[in-house]
């Protein structure tokens, strides 16, 4: 396992361990007396045969289901690359990043203007993913408004998977086109099995808050559990709207959608891969807007990291994301702090990268920009050696007083540990401004436009595209 991956230094954690155990035994009591509502009737039975209490939709689900499901926890879920090479390992302190989902809006590379996204920003966003290194997995990006809205999931899924060879979270508009699309992830890994064994992608689906398993989204979470492909269940809770308003509150009730989710999935197929996470946001109550980046969004998010530990569970969690309409200096310092906070506490696959506008726009500048603040951020979670050689004891002693280590044969050896930056600027004022005194908004497109310009991933094989293609036209008609 490469460990620019993993967090070597202690994890941050932000609730006790007598924190942790009110949390669970709060969710059980929320899973035990208020229940949930399950409105997919094939998923109310599986519940009642598992020992639930059923009334209607209304399922009560015992404690001791919740936790025979989590003693069946694997310990990993891995995901591999669109080639079937094992590319991450979702478990203990790896820490992946990616992209977020489903923007219906984009911030022009030329115009720098917000407008509607098509499926070419889509297919554009992938390629740029596919080049930035610290980029493991991609989300659509977009919502295309250039296809038909029925359908957009497939096309969106056919413009990423032909654009890069990194792992795919997706989302899917209901259950005939979750199926087209895990059709169309077996051609390309070669079968069904072969899927199966090597996932490169996962599906992204929420209930719906508060404590609600919709049947659209509970249908593809059951069909995912029966193929054993790996799933993101995460509620998106408003703080206030539609949870309460309190962090420990909306930390339960999310806990225990999740769970509710878990209890099912695992009722279908024991150990499958089942990713953990949520959104738990304030809600503006002048505005109506979620607060993306509130201090609160952040804490929540790390005191759910704690849980998913907790449980074993692989945690979903945010980084590079921002409230603002634009990229500028506040979209670029809360991307770097829920970048830096979610480093440090552990968060597993970590998403939402490029997200502007409360998540409503997707800026080819903040990927860029976070590309470099997880490479920083990765230097400082990688810690640092103490040993015989790093202390350099002997070496400080012949140097000595007054001395110099510019011409240490030790200082030769160990320089190029340093972080070194690939967009941030290091250079004097003078040549800054001979260079056009560009700022670092104005960097970051031109690095994107360049990454576009020169960066071609490696196609599909042309039977495999085509196949594709077939499936994208037998579904939009």
């Amino acid at each position: 396992m490469n460990d620019k991956y993993r967090l070597n230094i202690p994890r941050l954690k932000v609730l006790s361990d007598d924190q942790l155990v009110l949390i669970h035994l709060s969710t059980l009591e929320v899973l035990r007396r208020t229940g949930i509502a399950v409105k997919e009737p094939k998923a109310v039975e599986i519940f009642k045969k598992a020992g639930c209490f059923v009334d209607g939709e209304r399922v009560r689900i015992p404690a001791h289901l919740v936790e025979r499901a989590l003693r069946a926890t694997p310990p990993r879920v891995s995901m591999s690359d669109r080639n079937g090479n094992p590319a991450m390992f979702l478990e203990d302190n790896n820490v992946y990043f990616g992209t977020g989902s489903d923007t219906p809006h984009i911030s022009d590379l030329q115009t720098k203007r917000r407008r509607l996204t098509v499926l070419k920003d889509i297919e554009d966003v992938a390629k740029v993913v596919d080049f930035l290194p610290e980029l493991s997995f991609l989300m659509c990006s977009g919502i295309a408004s250039d296809v038909n809205p029925k359908v957009s999931d497939i096309y969106h899924f056919g413009a990423m998977v032909s654009h890069t060879e990194k792992p795919i979270v997706f989302t899917a508009w209901s259950l005939d086109n979750l199926k087209a699309i895990v059709r169309m992830a077996e051609a390309v890994a070669g079968g069904v099995k072969e899927l199966r064994s090597s996932p490169f992608i996962a599906l992204y689906t929420e209930p719906i808050s508060p404590l609600t398993l919709a049947a659209e989204s509970t249908q593809k979470l059951m069909f995912m559990a029966e193929k054993a492909l790996p799933v993101v269940f995460t509620p998106g809770l408003l703080t206030g709207g539609t949870g309460p308003v309190t962090i420990a509150g909306g930390l339960v009730q999310a806990n225990a959608e999740m769970l509710g989710g878990y209890v099912l999935a695992h009722s279908i197929r024991e150990g499958m891969p089942f990713i953990y996470g949520g959104g738990v946001f304030p809600i503006d109550m002048a505005t109506g807007l979620l607060r993306y980046s509130a201090p609160e969004s952040l804490l929540a998010t790390s005191a759910l990291t704690d849980m998913a530990r907790c449980y074993r569970l692989p945690m979903f969690s945010f980084a590079g994301c921002s409230d603002s309409n634009i990229y500028d200096e506040q979209a670029a310092i809360e991307g770097a702090l829920w970048t830096l906070l979610s480093s440090l506490n552990g968060g597993n696959l970590v998403h939402d990268v490029g997200y502007i506008n409360n998540g409503l726009t997707t800026s080819y500048e903040q990927l860029v920009v976070s590309n470099e603040v997880i490479s920083m951020v990765r230097r400082i979670t990688g810690g640092f050696e103490i040993n015989e050689e790093t202390l350099a004891l002997d070496l400080i002693h012949k140097v000595g007083p007054g001395g110099e280590y510019l011409t240490s044969e030790h200082t030769l050896r160990h320089f190029k540990e340093n972080w070194s930056p690939r967009l941030f600027s290091r250079t004097s004022y003078e040549r800054w401004a001979k260079e056009g005194k560009k700022d670092l908004a104005a960097r970051a497109n031109e690095k994107a436009k360049e990454i576009l310009k020169t960066h071609a991933p490696r196609p599909l094989e042309k039977g495999i595209q085509a196949e594709l293609e077939e499936i994208i036209k037998s579904m939009d008609r």
